[in-house]
Formats: structure tokens, sequence, C-alpha cells
């Protein structure tokens, strides 16, 4: 009995290698790829309109003084981003403020009153992206609407004329808009507006010669709505 075990051992070890020369290749199974969260892009091309709110005041040496003012208004425009981080575009806006129906007294008693109701811009704007965040720089044609009127001693409406444009002007600021959903973003701004001075040439004759100058300063809150041409914000894998 202990010879035929020892036999068949020696048969079965022997016969191994053979045997598993003959089975087939186990297959090769290629491990899972690791999970890749998709990248988001964010789109700044496309039109878009919007609104905001905000506050001005006058720079020194203005009719109306330098006290602020509260204004709400409406933006629409385009921008076209290129070269990765790049945005370049154009914005119109306009704003109503409230009325600031102040003046000044001059030393014969007559007296120089402006109410300013709006101010309008048309700008270029240059900024650069990273990703849903955007710092632009922005400049370009201003004006506004405003009255002027004047009055001698006593209160007594008077005739004047002054000397170039005191309406129109231009606009220079900076901001920074951020894409918070899709199709929609936010903005801090600032925005300075320069008019023609307003500078005295005929009327009563304390006023005669007086220059003042016509400018805004102002920082608003806005938010867009944005039609992207590709849409704002894309998942890239």
């Amino acid at each position: 009995m202990k010879n035929t075990l020892l036999g068949a051992a020696a048969v079965i070890a022997l016969s191994a290698p053979a045997f598993a020369a003959d089975l087939p290749p186990r297959p090769y199974t290629k491990a899972a790829p690791a999970y890749t969260a998709p990248e988001v892009v964010y789109n700044w091309t496309g039109f878009y309109v919007g609104g905001h709110v905000g506050g001005a005041w006058a720079g020194d040496n203005n009719i109306t003084g330098n006290s602020g003012r509260f204004f709400g208004g409406v933006q629409g425009g385009a921008d076209y981003q290129f070269a990765t981080n790049w945005v370049i575009g154009i914005e119109a806006q306009y704003s109503w403020m409230s009325s600031n129906n102040t003046g000044v007294i001059f030393p014969g008693g007559s007296t120089a009153t402006e109410d300013t109701r709006g101010l309008g811009s048309v700008t270029g704007r240059l900024g650069y992206a990273w990703g849903p965040t955007l710092v632009y720089a922005k400049g370009g044609y201003a004006w506004r609407d405003s009255d002027l009127s004047v009055a001698s001693l006593g209160g007594v409406p008077s005739g004047y004329t002054t000397s170039g444009s005191r309406n129109d002007g231009y606009t220079v600021g900076a901001g920074l808009e951020y894409m918070f959903a899709p199709s929609w973003s936010a903005k801090v701004e600032y925005q300075y507006y320069k008019f023609g001075d307003t500078t005295f040439t005929g009327g009563p004759a304390d006023v005669v010669g007086t220059s003042f100058r016509n400018d805004e300063h102002t920082v608003k809150a806005g938010i867009n709505y944005r039609f992207g041409w590709g849409g704002p914000a894309v998942a890239k894998y």
C-alpha cells in the first residue's frame, strides 16, 4: 500500500508541469480608473442686461456741494473672452439720481442752483478672469441730465450764459464681477464722471467770471443676467 501511494505521488509530480503548460493564461484585468471630478470652465462671452443701486457725491468746487445722493439704474452690454483669461467688452448704463436741488450764494446775493437727475455712459472695458471672478477697468463717454438756474438778489430768475458744455464728458472706473450661478453675475464698481466746467460768461455782475467743476464719484452694486453665446459655465472632463 505504501509503495502504491509513493508511485501515485511520483506520477502526479512528473505530470504537473505538463498539465500546467496546457492551461490557458489568466485573463488580464485593468484596474478601474480613479474618479476625476469634471472641471468647471467659465465663459464670459455673451450679452447681458441688469440693474444697479449706489451712491454718488460731487467733487470739490461743485455748485451742488459734495453731499451724497442715492441712485438706481440699468445697464447692458456684451463681453468677449479671448487668450484664455482676458475679457473685452462694451457697456451702456444709465442711473436715475435722487433730487439735489442745491446751489451757492454769490457775494452780491445772486444764487446758482443745479439739479442733476441722471448719469449715463457708454464705455469699453477690459478685464482679467480667474474662473468665476472678473476684475476689470472701464472708460468712455459720459453725459448727464442736469438743470442750472440763476437768480439775482431777491430770488428773481435771471438769464445767464456759460462757456463749453456742462453735460458732456468722460468717465473711468474699475470693478469686480462674480459669476455666482449659471447665467447670473454680481458686481461692485467705482466710476468717476467728469463733465465740462461751468464758467459764467453772462448774467448778474457777481456771477460773471465764476467757474465751477462738474464731476461725480459713484460707487454701485449690481446684478446681471447673461445670455451666453456658449453658456456661462460648462463642465470639462
